[in-house]
């Protein structure tokens, strides 16, 4: 959606006439005005599962489309890709997706510094950086002491007046979308997929379930086709006693108090006290948060915790 608004090889106003955008001033402005640099970093290399062979693929693949967008490239060198990004002379809207891929699988721990300074070096302070989105599970604020991403303004699930209503469907939208089938209502998939909700109240459901549900016709738990759903075991094992007393009251639908100030982040290492691990647990959307309730948002998560529950580490709590 972003690069058919921003990019300027193609017209495209025809999909955005008639939308929100439209009637913003600066609509006219920035359609179809940009260069678009799209990456979705979560593609790992063929030749080899080193960080060095990961970096190179970034890189080689951000070399070889300049080149062919900017012939007179194949006769130069570049000591660096935002050296051949300058030497453009044009502007670039970066469209960024799960930048943050090796620190949500755990992967190349000991180069994770050089990789934010390689966003950095790409990034920050570029005369062709009109705009940077990146997308991600975990915010980064924290990660560098050095703070080398200081330049984003980060949207979470934890903290977000913003834009907190589009990290889901809404009530209506869903409404609208069992309307258009005969076999679920909006009372199944409220039971299965709601419990997240925005600072104003307004409902906010899962999407990925949500759609999966409709397409089969049936209300059922799609986490553990995401890969995320380990990480509720994997969470809960760090700190035992510290957690269960929470456990077993919000596996019995008891909400629990806690203030939660200080986002989990990205390369901030095991969450070592039970603010840390639930505020993993809130970003990476497997528990809901609310004016300092957290709780287990829908049926589809009560299931997964309750299965967790069943591991051996957990034979106390699972007897509760």
């Amino acid at each position: 959606m972003l690069g058919a608004y921003y990019c300027k090889a193609g017209d495209s106003q025809s999909i955005f006439d008639n939308l929100n955008i439209s009637r913003s001033v600066d609509y006219r402005t920035h359609l179809n005005s940009y260069n678009i640099i799209n990456m979705s970093l979560n593609s790992l290399p063929e030749n080899g599962n080193t960080y060095e062979n990961y970096i190179n693929l970034i890189k080689d693949t951000l070399r070889d489309d300049l080149m062919e967008a900017y012939p007179a490239f194949r006769d130069k060198s570049f000591r660096k890709i935002s050296d051949m990004l300058t030497a453009t002379n044009d502007e670039f809207i970066f469209i960024i997706d799960e930048w943050d891929y090796i620190f949500s699988h755990n992967l190349y721990t000991e180069n994770q510094a050089d990789f934010l300074e390689f966003l950095k070096d790409l990034l920050k302070d570029r005369p062709y950086v009109a705009l940077a989105y990146m997308t991600g599970v975990l915010p980064i604020k924290r990660y560098s002491t050095g703070s080398a991403l200081n330049m984003f303004k980060e949207y979470t699930m934890l903290n977000d007046p913003s834009f907190e209503k589009y990290f889901g469907f809404t009530e209506e939208e869903i409404a609208a979308l069992c309307r258009q089938q005969t076999i679920l209502t909006l009372e199944d998939v409220s039971e299965w997929y709601d419990g997240y909700q925005t600072r104003d109240g307004s409902r906010i459901y899962n999407p990925s379930s949500v759609v999966c549900a409709l397409e089969d016709g049936v209300c059922k738990s799609y986490w553990t086709t995401t890969g995320k759903m380990d990480e509720v075991l994997f969470f809960l094992k760090y700190n035992i006693v510290e957690v269960k007393e929470y456990v077993i009251k919000m596996v019995n639908h008891i909400p629990v108090r806690l203030e939660i100030k200080k986002e989990y982040t990205a390369g901030q290492g095991r969450p070592e006290n039970r603010k840390e691990i639930y505020a993993a647990m809130i970003i990476y959307g497997l528990l809901s948060y609310n004016d300092g309730e957290i709780r287990i948002p829908n049926k589809e998560l009560m299931l997964e915790f309750e299965s967790s529950l069943e591991d051996s580490d957990f034979d106390y709590v699972a007897a509760l």
